[in-house]
């Protein structure tokens, strides 16, 4: 009989490259999805198409249609399933949205976390619990760090960050947006069952996580939304610092490898900031270049002298403690090849239509 491993947020850019990933490697996945993204951001936040993709491509793939906030729905689940392995990406992801429905954002990121980690705990305590946290967990404090400005990005000045931000960097007193703090309440609960409980968990801090299978919109999904403003001709706001804010880039395959090498080998309450590193960043300005250069199309923009609250100006992930606990583990997309994939799904969608 196969494994069984449980994803949430199924139809989501993680989740279901996740399901991908895990099904090839022998395991039957179940699916948990309510196309809550859709009902956050409008009909571009659609994900059905992405769900019926995975029903038609895995053939050990069971839809479950679930709100995590249904605490009695998610018990049962979980207690008729008992998986291997439990998978978290579904979340409320947008700053901004945030603010106009707290509630939401809180019962969905905080307690739909809860949720799953108390049905785990009485279910299957001995399965890794994966969670995916956010680099806004650090709040605007990476912005504290001395910067230099380049001709195209800002850069740490200070060479303790030459590798980028590691795991240890505080979260505290620095301001998050309301989705960074139901994600930091979510991050240190999975901490806590797995310290407190002695469990299997972890909190994959996310930089920007990206692949051709996102339905990138202009409140969430950077690279995705901007390839597909440019090959629509659209335009695209940068909200302030120039456009030189910096954010590493991670192909969701790469997340999706990094998870099955952590349930592999499970760890008890770790932290691990996911992310492109050094290598896989760029700036907004930077972006444009890569994707007129993949395009052939000039990219429109205007600039609003206004960021984003609680907005990082530069941010890339320190990946050497990822590799140290897990050395068979490295990046392997390049930004160019991020690019080209997002591009090419971004044509074959936009021709569907």
């Amino acid at each position: 009989m196969s494994k069984k491993c449980l994803v949430t947020g199924s139809s989501g850019l993680i989740g279901s490259e996740v399901a991908a990933f895990f099904h090839e490697n022998g395991f039957t996945i179940h699916g948990v999805d309510n196309n809550q993204r859709e009902k956050f951001f409008g009909p571009q936040g659609n994900t059905r198409w992405n769900q019926q993709r995975l029903q038609g491509a895995l053939k050990n793939f069971e839809h479950h249609e679930l709100d995590i906030r249904n605490r009695a729905g998610v018990e049962e689940l979980v207690k008729t399933i008992k998986p291997a392995v439990i998978i978290h990406t579904a979340a409320q992801p947008s700053h901004d949205l945030a603010a106009q429905i707290p509630f939401d954002d809180f019962d969905v990121n905080a307690v739909g976390t809860l949720n799953f980690l108390e049905a785990a705990r009485r279910h299957c305590p001995e399965s890794p619990f994966i969670h995916m946290s956010t680099n806004k967990v650090y709040g605007d404090r990476p912005n504290t760090i001395a910067l230099k400005e380049l001709d195209t990005r800002w850069d740490y000045a200070d060479p303790a960050y030459a590798h980028g931000i590691a795991e240890d960097f505080s979260i505290d007193q620095s301001k998050h947006s309301l989705f960074g703090a139901s994600k930091v309440a979510a991050d240190v609960l999975v901490q806590e069952f797995g310290r407190y409980f002695d469990m299997p968990t972890c909190c994959l801090r996310g930089g920007c996580l990206t692949g051709p299978n996102h339905s990138g919109v202009e409140l969430h999904g950077f690279l995705s939304y901007l390839m597909k403003c440019n090959l629509e001709g659209r335009e695209y706001k940068i909200f302030g610092y120039k456009g030189k804010q910096v954010r590493d880039n991670i192909h969701s395959q790469d997340v999706a490898r990094f998870m099955f090498e952590f349930f592999k080998s499970p760890r008890k309450g770790e932290v691990y900031n996911l992310g492109g590193g050094k290598n896989n960043s760029c700036s907004i300005l930077e972006a444009f270049q890569m994707a007129e250069a993949v395009s052939g199309r000039k990219q429109k923009s205007t600039y609003v002298d206004q960021a984003r609250a609680g907005d990082h100006i530069c941010y890339y992930s320190d990946l050497r403690k990822m590799k140290a606990h897990y050395p068979k583990w490295d990046i392997t997309a390049s930004l160019k090849q991020i690019f080209e994939e997002i591009a090419a799904s971004w044509r074959e969608r936009l021709t569907a239509k």
